[in-house]
């Protein structure tokens, strides 16, 4: 069985989270090498009978399907997490259980984000719609850009918007779901779900029984009856965080949250890097914009949180884009990955450099990264202007926001 890479995905509400504030947070944990991009996509209207070709297998397209800003492994079409215009954020992870994950190619759980994202205007909405196409096509393929082995896994989900957020944990097409209102709530690379489930699929429990998981007698534990025999349920570490914390939550404090290695919420080991992150802040007062910062590049402790705001007329960001190689990509191509092409963009080739200068533990690093959180302050700053400011947004003031922090960050690195 593939080890699961030890993502985390956090979220606070009020008032736990700080001025009405819905706080939610990704770590993603991946391969060490593999690139994430940025990328954004429009609101778009379908022509009737369309299809839509994600990572392994094409799918009905539905008429409209929202705008979108997505953090994703540069070689496959779905991510690990994103935002959409209504406000609704979805991260994933990948998870074990008893129940062995699928190696025949179907959906991933990385495009059932993208397409929960593309398709949901509410966090519920988005689990409707991952569980209904769960249903249709299944889950299952290699997770990683490999040709020597098949990494393949089930999936769990953090589903926010500004009112609730609900965790779903899959196995194989069964599911469970619970709501979130208050408090705050991670999820990591294991089952997590136990005795309250708010959803279920209608034949969750009999498949259980079926296999001999359950005897139906005692009460049902989700976790308990799914997580693998050789499973030792291990404590949070991004829950653990989130409960110490004695004052109001901010979004400096998710960001410091998934910056601490010590934890182990932000991962750097032998195997697995935190490869990108993200932090969503939703306003639960409809007047106020969600304001998203992506880092898009790997290790939060040496990235900079540049921040996205859904306007009409976003510009796109090619910097934070890797290339494309279309129908001759390896990934595209069976067998997949028999190459691995260089999918750095332009971004992530300005970072190394800074990493490496990080690295060092020389002076010329330490005054690189202090100047890095000085720039990451003011866009914080700034941002904090627009969310307690008494007039509406300008949208020109935003439509290219996310350009302007990912350019001046590469001149800053040059």
């Amino acid at each position: 069985m593939a080890v699961a890479p030890p993502s985390c995905c956090l979220v606070a509400f009020p008032p736990r989270a700080k001025d009405g504030l819905v706080i939610f947070g990704k770590n993603s944990a991946r391969p060490r090498d593999e690139v994430q991009e940025v990328v954004y996509f429009s609101a778009a209207y379908h022509e009737p009978e369309s299809k839509v070709e994600c990572t392994y297998i094409s799918i009905d397209q539905v008429p409209k399907t929202h705008a979108i800003v997505i953090s994703r492994p540069a070689w496959l079409w779905g991510a690990e997490m994103g935002a959409n215009e209504h406000g609704v954020c979805i991260a994933n992870e990948a998870i074990n259980t008893r129940e062995p994950a699928g190696e025949t190619e179907a959906l991933l759980g990385m495009d059932l984000v993208r397409l929960g994202l593309e398709r949901g205007s509410t966090a519920k909405e988005a689990l409707d719609v991952i569980v209904t196409l769960l249903e249709e096509h299944g889950q299952g393929g290699n997770y990683y850009e490999d040709a020597g082995c098949c990494h393949s896994f089930q999936s769990s989900y953090l589903l926010v918007d500004r009112e609730e957020a609900w965790v779903l944990e899959t196995v194989g097409k069964y599911w469970a779901a619970e709501k979130v209102t208050e408090g705050v709530k991670c999820i990591c690379s294991q089952l997590s779900l136990t005795t309250k489930i708010d959803a279920e699929h209608p034949e969750l429990r009999s498949y259980a029984q079926s296999q001999g998981w359950w005897t139906g007698e005692d009460e049902f534990n989700f976790s308990e009856v799914f997580s693998p025999a050789d499973d030792h349920p291990h404590c949070c570490a991004g829950k653990d965080s989130l409960d110490k914390q004695e004052e109001s939550i901010t979004v400096q404090t998710m960001i410091d949250i998934l910056r601490d290695k010590a934890s182990g919420v932000c991962i750097d080991s032998e195997s697995f890097l935190t490869t990108a992150s993200v932090v969503s802040v939703l306003p639960q007062s409809r007047s106020s914009p969600c304001i998203h910062y992506f880092t898009g590049t790997p290790d939060p402790t040496r990235s900079i949180f540049k921040p996205f705001i859904f306007v009409d007329d976003v510009k796109l960001v090619p910097k934070a884009q890797s290339p494309s190689f279309g129908d001759e990509d390896p990934a595209k191509k069976e067998p997949r990955f028999q190459e691995k092409p260089d999918r750095r963009h332009e971004l992530y080739k300005a970072h190394e450099w800074a990493r490496a200068v990080i690295a060092s533990g020389q002076e010329q690093g330490r005054k690189l990264r202090k100047t890095m959180l000085d720039l990451e302050k003011q866009g914080l700053e700034a941002m904090e202007e627009i969310l307690t400011a008494s007039d509406p947004l300008d949208p020109a003031e935003v439509g290219d926001l996310f350009y302007d922090c990912v350019d001046t960050e590469i001149k800053f690195f040059k």
